[in-house]
């Protein structure tokens, strides 16, 4: 499967670029809007992963461009954390789906998969696996080893963090980032508070997952790894 990568910054693009060549993507790397309109005239593409800011045409322009020449690949938008009206604006320009910046990688490898997978008529069913756990997005239903594990909605959003990062240190402030946001205020000790609470309601049904690194973080893994 091939996927074309637009951003303008050159860190960026090999990072996302090695991950989802790591997973097996063909992948073309593109630093303009321009450059990317040009090479979706040379090769057809699965997916497009296209930064909203660029430095001639944005990303908006690039995807309306694309949608008026017939080509229906789909787009997955970069786009920074609070632009809300340009992630409207560029979804109703022909876009599929976003992630905000600072993303995880496996946040963007999940989603690009799913879009294709739709592209090509193929079933989504919105799950997250990892080991005995399921975690159904659309539903919001947690399994562990065919058990229902009842969450609130705080623990269901740090779990899926963990799922979209598995074997993966998360910092304290990476998961408030990501679960509570940057305009929390609170305590870093939130994180620890929640982090037991999952591992109440998940350890009962099998070894622990949720391991503490100490003085980095934690990381979602098997015991044995």
């Amino acid at each position: 499967m091939a996927v074309l990568v637009v951003d303008d910054e050159p860190s960026l693009v090999d990072t996302v670029a090695t991950v989802l060549r790591y997973e097996g993507f063909d992948v073309v790397e593109a630093r303009t809007g321009r450059e990317a309109l040009a090479r979706l005239q040379e090769q057809r593409f699965d997916l497009v992963v296209l930064d909203v800011m660029l430095p001639d045409l944005d990303g908006l322009e690039v995807t309306r461009r694309m949608r008026a020449d017939g080509i229906d690949v789909p787009v997955l938008f970069l786009t920074a954390r609070g632009e809300v009206s340009d992630l409207v604006e560029g979804l109703s320009a022909g876009g599929d789906d976003y992630v905000s910046k600072p993303f995880s990688l496996a946040e963007v490898v999940a989603r690009s998969k799913a879009l294709i997978r739709r592209s090509k008529g193929e079933r989504d069913d919105g799950k997250l696996w990892f080991a005995d756990v399921v975690m159904d997005e659309e539903t919001h239903e947690v399994w562990r080893g065919g058990n229902a594990i009842q969450l609130t909605a705080t623990e269901f959003n740090l779990l899926r963090v963990f799922l979209l990062n598995p074997r993966r240190v998360l910092s304290k402030a990476q998961l408030i980032d990501n679960v509570w946001h940057y305009d929390f205020g609170g305590n870093q000790n939130i994180v620890e508070a929640y982090v037991r609470y999952l591992r109440k309601k998940l350890d009962p049904y099998g070894p622990p997952l949720i391991h503490t690194i100490r003085l980095v973080g934690y990381v979602l893994r098997e015991s044995d790894e």
